[in-house]
């Protein structure tokens, strides 16, 4: 059916003087849920008698029904664009993304009852293995409604599990200024290519006798390198990618269970493992050329291209646009008062550490002393290669030395180590952990609890 005739249906359906309603959830009957359904599976006839449904219906928890078919039916956006302004007297016009930014605003705007059952029947049209992670019942911490679509089915992004090294040497196909994931755990070295990691994602490991999942959500310009081994489980948790967001963050699963997992807090967030205080233990990775990771670690090895997926490794191949890009793909709340949603900050992580630098802040290979909570740190960097590492200290503030892994603390040089500051005296500032990320994703997850450096912290 044409756009033009389902807009006009939609404008002759639209009652008089409609204006919104409360903010409350009717009482569910199966045929709501049936409607919502029919929203994004239904024939024709079906998605306009639905649409026709929630707008007689006249109540603005209707609008997560009508938001979400709007992601599914391009040439039906205006028309629910005006059914949805009919139910809540706001205009976002066709924009899918800016209806569901306004969702996320509405903290006294609930789903209807059933909405749950409608939305995991509407997730198993697109994939059945969707209806294991949503469905009625199932606990979770955050909206169901949030949980969107990434795209790809569930391990449509497929994860690598134990995957082939090769040592540096071998490692023919990088090239020096490209970057890599770099990870040292009790003298096992590794090198992760981002050209690899982004077709995966995730790569589930076990460096220097300990497992651990390098989580790479693309969409948040952050990998974290998490533990995996729990006390009081008998097995490492094995992480994949679900094939479902939240809030331009990847939803990874654990193949135990199944539950969904946040991969940016490392806490699960919807089935069994929720509300278990479970979260994942972070470890440092830092990013930095192949070039300076093998000049520093000649015996480090690399993912070899031997992956067993056909995919092109073509550095930045899969996500360049989105990189170069501004603008999120997916809805998140952005708190843009202080930095732009892409740019890119420093997190450090753990208890009552959780703080951001911006990257900006390296520029030209700065060495930042600073306070974490009540924790003195030295963070040192490089804006470029989006490398920074950062290491707990006694508050001696430290600059650069003439040698590339040297710092002085005005007395003497001491040695930078993936793991520790080393001084010529034995003392040793061992490593946090930390990573890169957008602010938005920081901002987002870390940031009520969190604290921004200021910019001109030394």
């Amino acid at each position: 059916m044409a756009p033009r005739l389902i807009l006009t249906l939609v404008l002759l359906l639209l009652p008089a003087g409609v204006v919104a309603q409360p903010a409350q959830s009717a009482s569910a009957d199966p045929e709501t849920v049936e409607r919502a359904v029919h929203l994004v599976a239904g024939r024709d006839r079906q998605v306009i008698d639905a649409i026709d449904y929630f707008i007689k219906r006249r109540q603005p928890d209707g609008a997560f029904a009508l938001v979400q078919a709007m992601r599914f039916h391009r040439d039906l956006r205006p028309a629910l664009g005006i059914a949805l302004l009919s139910l809540t007297g706001v205009d976002h016009g066709d924009s899918w993304f800016d209806w569901m930014t306004w969702l996320q605003s509405q903290d006294g705007l609930t789903p209807f009852d059933g909405f749950d059952e409608a939305r995991s029947r509407v997730l198993a049209e697109i994939d059945p293995a969707f209806a294991t992670f949503i469905h009625t019942g199932v606990a979770h911490d955050i909206p169901l409604w949030e949980a969107v679509w990434g795209g790809v089915l569930k391990d449509g992004i497929p994860a690598l599990t134990n995957p082939d090294f090769v040592t540096a040497s071998t490692a023919s196909y990088l090239t020096d200024g490209e970057l890599v994931f770099g990870v040292e755990i009790n003298g096992d070295v590794r090198a992760y290519p981002l050209r690899i990691l982004d077709w995966h994602e995730m790569a589930n490991d076990v460096v220097g006798g300990v497992p651990v999942s390098l989580a790479y959500c693309t969409l948040c310009g952050s990998a974290i390198l998490f533990e995996t081994q729990l006390d009081g489980r008998d097995a490492p948790f094995v992480f994949g990618s679900s094939g479902l967001l939240y809030r331009s963050n990847k939803l990874m699963y654990d193949t135990a269970t199944g539950s969904l997992w946040n991969q940016f807090t490392g806490r699960p967030v919807i089935g069994s493992l929720t509300g278990s205080a479970i979260e994942l233990k972070t470890r440092p990775v830092a990013i930095t050329t192949w070039g300076d990771w093998r000049s520093r670690h000649p015996e480090t090895r690399v993912l070899s291209l031997d992956t067993g997926h056909t995919r092109d490794y073509t550095p930045g191949a899969p996500y360049a646009d989105y990189f170069n890009s501004p603008d999120l793909i997916f809805p998140a709340p952005v708190d843009e008062a202080d930095l732009s949603p892409k740019e890119y900050v420093f997190a450090l992580r753990g208890s009552g550490m959780d703080k951001a630098w911006r990257l900006s802040a390296f520029e030209g290979g700065r060495i930042i002393n600073d306070m974490a909570g009540v924790v003195p740190v030295t963070l040192i960097g490089t804006a470029a290669t989006r490398t920074v590492r950062a290491y707990r200290t006694d508050g001696r503030a430290f600059s650069r030395a003439a040698g590339a892994d040297h710092v002085s603390d005005g007395v003497s040089e001491w040695q930078v180590t993936e793991a520790a500051l080393a001084g010529p005296d034995g003392t040793r500032f061992h490593r946090l952990p930390g990573h890169i990320a957008y602010w938005f994703a920081w901002n987002g997850y870390l940031g009520a609890d969190g604290e921004l450096a200021d910019a001109g912290a030394q």
